[in-house]
């Protein structure tokens, strides 16, 4: 006989965080909105591609917009009160995704552009002998 296992007693665990990290990415080709607490584990994340933004339309602000409600939407109605906004990458909807940020009412007490730069690049190729 098959042993019948009981689902019903895993449920998610509603936690208050006051605050919160906020990390956007913005790619050429997609932006990612992850939402972490103090330790760093993930409390919610979205993109473009998961709000339902396909193809050239991921790279759009209006999608890096619409990616950071959806993250935000779900911490605010627990309780977040202060945020610290990490931004990386030179994507396009690094800009629109701050101020969709700005706008849900969250207060910022850091923003910070961690964008990794080269210090002196890659190794050049060896000159072509003819």
């Amino acid at each position: 006989m098959a042993k019948i296992i009981n689902k019903t007693n895993i449920r998610k665990i509603k936690r208050k965080t006051p605050k919160a990290f906020i990390h956007v990415q913005a790619s050429f080709n997609n932006t990612i909105v992850t939402v972490t607490d103090v330790q760093g584990q993930v409390i919610s994340s979205s993109s473009a591609g998961a709000c339902g933004f396909k193809g050239a339309k991921k790279n759009t602000p209006f999608a890096a917009q619409t990616a950071a409600e959806n993250a935000i939407r779900f911490l605010v109605d627990q309780g977040l009160k202060q945020a610290e906004v990490m931004i990386s990458g030179p994507g396009r909807g690094r800009d629109t995704a701050l101020r969709a940020i700005r706008n849900s009412g969250i207060i910022l007490s850091l923003v910070r552009d961690v964008t990794p730069l080269p210090h002196n690049g890659c190794r050049r190729p060896k000159t072509r002998r003819v």
